[in-house]
């Protein structure tokens, strides 16, 4: 769907450059973009290999371990159908753990390996349990300590003091954090949200 989007965008800027006479600056600004985009990411790569370096030091000498169990009485509460004995819970906790610290790429199949155990507790395979959505809208708004990928982002623009985000960052997380788990607790209450067992009717 994405990829469609894309190339309806790119189809219109060729359109609308033919119709308005001006193709020879959408050729213009497609070059410039593309060296752009270059330069960015070039520059992103050594500050990116740096901040994921730290973090995975910070990861082996305990850090993530450390958040896991601070955060042990929260995730008791969020998911109080999970035992907290179970895998799934030991891969949320490292998920999250994970994405607080900014390592996003070392949390994506944590979170893949959590959602797999998740499924594993579900009566209703195929439809999204309490739980599952829970963790989606944790994983999806996640607080972010250490925000690399942003940092990383501002330093390789020529940011002067690209770690300056860190506290507006944390800030900004922590309310779409607490903003997307008071929804998904407000909807799961809901009847219309409630999946339907075989034999009951809607």
């Amino acid at each position: 769907m994405l990829n469609m989007i894309w190339l309806s965008l790119i189809i219109l800027s060729i359109i609308f450059g033919i119709i308005n006479g001006r193709l020879e600056a959408v050729t213009i600004a497609v070059t410039d973009s593309a060296k752009s985009a270059f330069e960015l990411a070039l520059g992103l790569a050594g500050i990116m290999t740096f901040w994921l370096g730290l973090m995975k030091v910070a990861e082996d000498a305990g850090l993530i371990r450390l958040v896991a169990r601070v955060l042990k009485p929260v995730m008791t509460r969020l998911f109080p159908e999970v035992p907290y004995e179970h895998p799934a819970m030991g891969a949320m906790v490292m998920n999250i753990s994970a994405n607080m610290l900014g390592l996003a790429n070392a949390a994506t199949p944590i979170g893949l390996k959590a959602m797999q155990e998740l499924e594993t507790l579900n009566p209703l395979r195929g439809v999204a349990t309490n739980a599952m959505c829970t963790f989606l809208a944790i994983n999806t708004s996640s607080v972010q300590l250490i925000p690399t990928t942003v940092i990383a982002y501002m330093a390789a623009s020529g940011a002067d003091h690209p770690a300056d985000i860190i506290v507006s960052g944390l800030l900004a997380t922590t309310c779409s954090t607490v903003a997307a788990l008071i929804a998904v607790k407000f909807f799961e209450k809901l009847p219309y949200f409630r999946p339907i067992k075989n034999g009951e009717s809607a």
